[in-house]
């Protein structure tokens, strides 16, 4: 190695050593939560509602969920999946935000709603049939959007979108 060369070779080590602690720092200190967004159609006799969705597809996410979050804005929420299809049973421990839990068949269609739910209750809250999926998005969007059971969702998860 030329003698010239090794103290500017030394100062970018340290320079590469300093941006991967800062980056690990910054990685560490991130929130445990779904940060993967995608958008998601529910298809109503009232139109096309679009939402934006945190997919929550490991064990991890799926258990927090939403839990600890003080709000959920109108048009955002978060998509459980559950593969394979199956019963699915939810609850609301931890969670400050009332939600309406819309189930999905693996087919892309809505199962069943769960309006309203209460807020830091251990209530089970059953899909009532085989699901794929759990869209959790806050309470009144249902009513609000005219969704029920039977609309279709559109998304990956369910071979559209």
């Amino acid at each position: 190695m030329n003698p010239d060369r090794k103290p500017v070779w030394s100062a970018l080590k340290g320079w590469l050593a300093a941006v991967l602690v800062i980056a690990g720092c910054a990685v560490a200190g991130a929130p445990s939560h779904a940060a993967s967004f995608q958008p998601l159609e529910i298809v109503t006799k009232n139109g096309v509602q679009v939402f934006s969705v945190e997919m929550a597809t490991t064990e991890e996410e799926k258990q927090t969920g939403l839990m600890y979050r003080k709000e959920l804005a109108d048009g955002k929420g978060m998509l459980f999946d559950f593969n394979p299809e199956q019963e699915i049973s939810m609850w609301m421990k931890n969670t400050y935000v009332s939600l309406d839990m819309i189930f999905i068949s693996a087919n892309g269609r809505i199962l069943r709603i769960a309006e309203n739910t209460e807020p830091l209750s251990t209530k089970i809250i059953s899909s009532r049939g085989p699901a794929r999926a759990v869209l959790e998005v806050v309470a009144g969007t249902a009513q609000k959007y005219g969704i029920r059971p039977g609309d279709r969702v559109g998304h990956p998860l369910f071979g559209s979108k």
